[in-house]
């Protein structure tokens, strides 16, 4: 089991947490691809989607793992709730509590308020992402897929490109890959850098094909529109010359490397509809659907090691 209940970043966890992780993910993927996809290991327990921002994959996939492991869940939604009333997130978080819930799953759009969450309720609370902070599950089911992919991390290069100012995926994949021994380079222009870039510690290029033909992981990031408040980027046409994933950069790619996004992809921005819709051996190079899968079963792991 994990020593610390509440997952909300990726600094907390040990690399031995991790792995432990990663190896209960493997038996919850098996789970998934039977007739039966459904296990008692949870039953009884209820578990609580406190979504304050929209979310497809991450709240779909909590949902379905809760439910592989035969626990009760119960999707929140902001939009129709007593927060429309007035009523304070506390006294919202105080009404669930009220009701005997074993653990809550928190996005939010505000840096720093699932911790300060985890802070004010005395049960486990999972981090789905807050504000430009971190997600740290969806870190984790990316490194379960690079595992599934390499099987082993040393020597392994990555690079995360695009919009690294505004992703809290950026945030939390470049410091678990780096926890866990994998070289990571950044690839962005410096208007979609943060200021203080010693927090990542890491190279960084302004062109994608610096890195195409020698990392193993090309990881492309999602264009946060909806975190700008401006225009930080003159055009697409610009974006995609520097930064685009398309046929020829693919096409480029060393034998073996995948790509990685954590969706949804903004198709003709980040990457190409050619790419998105490729087939035979350029497709295997295509990991997020697999992202996706893996996701299931990576929450699935982390449910039962904080519940069971």
């Amino acid at each position: 089991m994990l020593s610390k209940k509440s997952i909300i970043d990726i600094d907390s966890l040990t690399v031995e947490e991790v792995s432990q992780i990663l190896e209960r993910t493997d038996s919850f993927l098996e789970v998934s691809k039977r007739d039966v996809k459904k296990v008692p290991a949870l039953r009884g327990k209820t578990i609580v989607n406190l979504f304050f921002e929209p979310s497809t994959r991450t709240k779909t996939s909590f949902e379905i793992a809760a439910k592989r492991l035969s626990a009760d869940i119960i999707n929140f939604s902001a939009s129709t709730s007593s927060l429309k009333k007035g009523e304070s997130i506390f006294d919202t978080l105080k009404t669930i509590l009220a009701m005997s819930v074993d653990l809550i799953v928190v996005r939010h759009n505000c840096s720093g308020t699932v911790k300060l969450i985890s802070k004010t309720i005395d049960i486990p609370v999972i981090n789905a992402g807050d504000g430009k902070y971190q997600h740290p599950t969806q870190a984790l089911l990316d490194l379960y897929t690079i595992k599934k992919r390499f099987n082993d991390f040393n020597g392994l290069k990555a690079a995360v490109v695009g919009d690294i100012v505004n992703s809290r995926v950026a945030r939390s994949d470049i410091e678990l890959f780096k926890k866990m021994g994998i070289d990571v380079t950044i690839v962005a222009p410096s208007m979609l850098l943060p200021d203080n870039m010693d927090y990542y510690g890491t190279e960084v290029k302004n062109c994608i094909d610096d890195v195409i033909e020698d990392a193993d992981i090309i990881y492309m990031l999602r264009m946060q529109f909806e975190r700008q408040d401006r225009k930080i980027y003159p055009s697409v046409r610009e974006y995609n010359k520097f930064l685009g994933l398309n046929t020829g950069r693919l096409k480029k790619m060393k034998q073996g490397s995948i790509v990685m996004h954590p969706g949804p992809v903004n198709r003709g921005i980040e990457i190409s509809e050619e790419v998105m819709n490729a087939s035979g051996e350029l497709a295997g190079k295509l990991e997020i659907e697999n992202q996706v899968t893996n996701g299931v079963a990576v929450r699935m792991a982390l449910l039962y090691l904080i519940l069971s």
